[in-house]
């Protein structure tokens, strides 16, 4: 009887689970019955530290009977708990994505984008995705001389809600070295650069076919683990300074053994895993910009201009293999017409929430800080994806009374593709700016009154005894 009853129990919960399934799959899905993907094309480049994946769909909405406003994005495994950024175009006009739960997203079509029922392929999805710490070295401990070997996971197979019809995956690896092995699906091509899986025809829905690649690759893997960016703006002196104060670690295979200068200056390929400098992107109107560490000014730097960027060549006192890591602070400052608008009292400010620290970084952690002058207030911002703002601080500088509001942001997880405006828009009352002038006059003003009263007073504590027997002379001569 027991038994029978916990089966019982059992099989009313599977209902209820399976019942809750297809609940959450409709709302999801919104009806999308009879959508197939007609052709996928993906790129999945790992030629760098980082996997960039490019996808290119060409959707058949003829078997639904419903206008297709949404398609829906599956992440696996490996690719939820890496991905740094996610972008979508519908026949090169951007697509709003929203982040259903860890590993769906759903890729919004306005009106005018939307795909008519009954519709064949015609419309094409091109997805764009970025993903960090998704290369791990193999062996994890290399000595100075060794190449640095690393594996990819990831899927042949394009993930998908949806049944398709044909699919073809191409991988790009690093221009120079060496595959020690790959996952071979046929039909499957190798290049020296490329390996190529498919075409592969009919492909039912959430398919799934582990794709591992051991190959070399030796580009630089830095990883900016905290990055501390103070943006101050002064309306007095009509600038911004900017300062950042940088972490940054090689996270590629750890250098086992000792480190030898003259091996490394004596070949060129000795320690060729390891970061000798990296090149910074800067606003073209920077000045006096400066790179120091805890010693001091770093000098084995350079600085050229180019017709967008000025480019600091930064050279660390050491180069950086494995396990290694160097703190570094980079400022310089631009004159505010360049990022601060104005329209009477209201005032938006306009800088990249990151600036380009090298080329194909990973950002661990930052936290900005949005100083703004004494006496601002109706404070707001805008930023193009989303950011945690903590609490705000205060910040006192000279003749400051009641301190600066400072805006803190935080986010994690960031590349080269977050390089995008945060807008901080606030007011101002132009007349506070007579306050600091006002207080350096009060100040020397108050001085001078006390210098005149110290030297009016007498401050001895018995009389000068020459100045008494001349008093009283002449007291008694009159």
């Amino acid at each position: 009887m027991a038994n029978m009853l916990l089966l019982s129990l059992l099989s009313s919960l599977a209902l209820l689970l399976a019942f809750n399934a297809i609940v959450i799959s409709g709302q999801t899905s919104g009806g999308q019955q009879g959508v197939v993907n007609a052709k996928v094309d993906r790129v999945i480049d790992i030629s760098s530290q980082l996997v960039k994946i490019q996808t290119r769909v060409v959707v058949d909405n003829s078997k639904n009977q419903k206008k297709l406003d949404h398609y829906l994005v599956v992440l696996d495994d490996n690719e939820r708990q890496q991905l740094s950024y996610i972008s979508a175009t519908i026949d090169k006009n951007p697509l709003k994505v929203t982040k259903i739960d860890d590993k769906t997203y759903r890729l919004e079509l306005a009106s005018t984008e939307a795909i008519a029922a009954g519709q064949s392929a015609s419309a094409t999805i091109e997805i764009e995705s970025v993903l960090t710490h998704a290369l791990l070295p193999f062996p994890t401990q290399i000595v100075q001389s060794d190449r640095q070997l690393v594996q990819y996971f990831g899927n042949v197979y394009f993930l998908s809600p949806y049944e398709t019809r044909t699919q073809t995956t191409k991988v790009k690896l690093t221009p120079t070295g060496s595959i020690e092995s790959y996952t071979k699906l046929k039909p499957t091509a190798q290049t020296d650069r490329t390996i190529t899986y498919g075409p592969y025809e009919n492909i039912a829905a959430n398919s799934q076919s582990e794709l591992k690649i051991h190959y070399e690759n030796n580009s630089p893997f830095l990883t900016v683990t905290r990055l501390e960016r103070n943006i101050e703006v002064s309306h007095w002196s009509a600038i911004v300074s900017v300062e950042e104060t940088i972490d940054v670690l090689h996270t590629g295979a750890e250098l086992k053994g000792p480190f030898s200068r003259y091996e490394f200056q004596r070949e060129p390929t000795n320690g060729i895993s390891s970061v000798k400098s990296w090149k910074t992107k800067l606003p073209l109107n920077a000045y006096d910009i400066y790179y120091r560490d805890e010693i001091g000014n770093i000098s084995t730097s350079n600085l050229k201009a180019t017709s967008k960027h000025l480019v600091a060549d930064l050279r660390p006192r050491f180069p950086l293999f494995g396990g290694w890591k160097t703190h570094y602070v980079l400022g310089y400052y631009i004159t505010s017409q360049n990022v601060l608008l104005n329209d009477g009292n209201d005032f938006v400010l306009k800088v990249p929430f990151i600036d380009h620290i090298f080329d194909n970084s990973i950002i661990d952690d930052v936290v900005v800080k949005v100083i703004l002058p004494e006496g601002a207030y109706d404070i707001n911002y805008r930023s193009a994806y989303s950011v945690d703002r903590q609490k705000d601080q205060k910040h006192y500088t000279y003749l400051d009374t009641i301190g600066r509001t400072v805006l803190v942001f935080q986010k994690s997880n960031l590349v080269e593709d977050h390089i995008q405006d945060l807008e901080v828009h606030y007011k101002f009352q132009k007349i506070f700016m007579l306050q600091e002038p006002l207080l350096i006059v009060v100040a020397i003003f108050s001085l001078c009154i006390l210098v005149i009263i110290f030297v009016r007073l007498d401050f001895s504590i018995s009389k000068n005894p020459q100045k008494t027997s001349k008093a009283e002379t002449k007291v008694k001569t009159k």
